[in-house]
């Protein structure tokens, strides 16, 4: 093997942001796990659990090459990499500086996060059945073309629309999925006439901390190198989650108490709307993007649950607002001394522009799709448990398996 090309420093550095962003979708387990009633806790984390999974076969098999084969069309990638044939474990046709197959796990931990982020529309009601093939339908019809269409070489990439480590990808893609999903699988039963609050907001805190700490190896580690990119992308990322914990905390805390959930979903905004300008804005920046997505996110929420909508765990208003702002916000922010571009504020609309286009038809594209394949499950094998299995809960009907156990 050659490694002459390698570089041993940034190899390594990736491959711990790999190991971050994997511990990031088992925070999002114990984030949705202590929002959903106690009898759902254990069915809420397996979901999480199983996408993992689910995406680490499917990624292997053919959804690394959907995403980062040879470009066909401008809309999806060869298959040269079937099975990760010709992924090379000392030399990269990428990045110059680490293997091949170290960019690809990394990528498999984004698209795994990301599926685990759509269980959101899904909780308390979900058959697993129905979503492990769902969720190999999503990864393979939705995630695997957007990822290459904004990064393996498609169409968005090559019209420069920029996406530093997932705001497209990641956030519109899973938060306009989930609010599909919504409108096929229907609310909980009881949604709006019974109490349906959180079962352990520890959890969910405790899930909110690994999100945080493993969001600096989602950005940081978008810079595929030890450079000042990564360096300025931690910063900016801890900046942004701070401003919008506290912009949200205060926006709850006008209309009453300054809650601890108000707090951590606002950090969760904070981090979406960073993340794809992240590599390309300063920290003055990452404050008012964070500041900014603090109150759309929870305006949206509010939005959402006066339309009636049972998009539970809100991953449409957190990560799907919160990366469409963030998306437009590359474009106003972005500077030259740091990305090598200029948005609004440095003189140039041109990509303000693009960002609005690859934004506007990335989530309409995903919405559509995923509306399209959860009404195939649905017609065929069923998305939803019965009203007697939900009504006992889905950690005993899905699983054989309580707390109590």
């Amino acid at each position: 093997m050659d490694f002459s090309s390698i570089s041993p420093v940034d190899t390594g550095f990736l491959l711990i942001c790999t190991a971050l962003v994997i511990l990031m979708t088992f925070g999002v387990a114990f984030f949705y796990g202590g929002l959903v009633r106690r009898k759902n806790i254990i069915s809420m984390l397996m979901l999480s659990f199983v996408s993992f999974a689910l995406v680490t076969l499917q990624w292997t098999f053919f959804g690394y090459t959907l995403a980062f084969g040879p470009d066909i069309g401008g809309i999806i990638g060869g298959f040269d990499y079937l099975g990760l044939s010709g992924v090379s474990l000392s030399s990269s046709s990428i990045f110059l500086n680490i293997p091949d197959m170290v960019f690809m796990v990394f990528q498999l931990a984004f698209a795994a996060v990301t599926l685990a982020i759509v269980t959101s529309a899904l909780a308390e009601r979900v058959k697993l059945s129905a979503f492990i093939v769902f969720g190999l339908l999503w990864t393979t019809f939705v995630y695997d073309p957007i990822a290459h269409w904004v990064w393996g070489g498609g169409w968005a990439g090559t019209l420069g629309i920029l996406d530093y480590a997932g705001g497209i990808v990641v956030h519109i893609g899973a938060g306009f999925s989930a609010l599909a999903l919504v409108f096929v699988i229907g609310s909980r039963y009881g949604f709006k006439q019974y109490s349906m609050g959180p079962s352990s907001i520890p959890l969910t805190l405790l899930g909110g901390a690994l999100l945080w700490f493993g969001w600096f190896g989602f950005n940081a580690g978008s810079a595929y190198c030890v450079n000042e990119i990564a360096i300025n992308a931690f910063v900016v990322t801890n900046i942004s989650a701070a401003a919008g914990s506290l912009s949200w905390m205060v926006a709850s805390w006008i209309s009453g108490k300054p809650g601890s959930l108000s707090m951590i979903s606002g950090t969760i905004a904070g981090l979406g709307a960073i993340t794809p300008a992240a590599g390309f804005v300063g920290p003055l920046a990452g404050f008012v993007i964070g500041s900014i997505a603090g109150l759309i996110c929870y305006y949206a929420l509010m939005f959402r649950l006066k339309r009636g909508w049972d998009e539970s765990l809100d991953a449409w208003a957190i990560h799907g607002v919160g990366g469409f702002f963030g998306t437009l916000s590359l474009g106003i922010f972005a500077s030259v001394a740091i990305g090598g571009i200029a948005g609004i504020i440095e003189g140039s609309a041109t990509q303000f522009g693009l960002q609005i286009i690859g934004a506007v038809a990335i989530a309409l594209y995903v919405f559509i799709a995923t509306y399209i394949l959860a009404k195939i499950v649905d017609a065929t094998i069923g998305l939803r448990v019965s009203e007697d299995e939900e009504y006992v809960g889905l950690d005993l009907s899905q699983h054989g398996e309580t707390l109590d156990l």
